[in-house]
């Protein structure tokens, strides 16, 4: 059988149907000097949603919230048939030191930041993407939790985190009753 987008699967622990790969969108916008114009962009989306993508990978942070706003903007009048997942944890205005890490405050403004880029009014997938080794699991589980009983993230997953910290979230999601970690995505260096 021929892998196909519209061969939709299971995120990790949840029941949300995904496509096997992800259109990440770092790429969308060119405020880094390099990356897609607003056209490529909408191009490169739409061939992918054209084959059965609905799964979509950005970060609040991507090309200055430029890959957000354009994702918004293509996302508008089918929002509710694609799969937005993003990311927190990177520096968000340099010289501040809240403005990243994984603690509360910076989880907080980040996700409120990628609503508003986005323009919707909840994100599909939260990833703790960078695993600062500072900040209390509890405070990142709770908080994570709190998002998803305000209806503001729906599943939150990690990322480049420690294997067996991803295993003592687990276990304490579970034993505290808060939202478990639905996906994880091991480092790739």
């Amino acid at each position: 059988m021929a892998l196909t987008l519209d061969t939709y699967r299971l995120l990790g622990r949840s029941g949300l149907r995904v496509s096997p790969l992800a259109l990440g969108t770092a790429t969308f916008g060119t405020e880094w000097g390099w990356g897609a114009e607003r056209d490529e962009a909408r191009r490169l989306f739409d061939r992918y949603t054209e084959l059965g993508g609905n799964f979509f990978d950005t970060a609040s942070t991507y090309t200055n919230g430029s890959s957000e706003r354009l994702l918004g903007e293509f996302t508008r009048t089918n929002r509710d048939k694609v799969v937005l997942a993003t990311k927190y944890s990177t520096l968000r205005q340099p010289g501040d030191p809240n403005s990243g890490g994984t603690h509360r405050k910076s989880m907080l403004a980040s996700v409120e930041a990628s609503l508003r880029q986005l323009d919707t009014d909840y994100i599909d997938l939260l990833y703790v993407n960078v695993w600062d080794f500072r900040t209390p699991v509890e405070e990142i589980l709770r908080g994570l939790d709190d998002l998803v009983r305000q209806g503001k993230v729906l599943y939150v997953a990690i990322s480049s985190a420690p294997a067996w910290q991803v295993s003592r979230m687990q276990a304490i999601a579970d034993l505290r009753g808060w939202s478990p970690l639905s996906h994880w995505r091991p480092s790739t260096a």
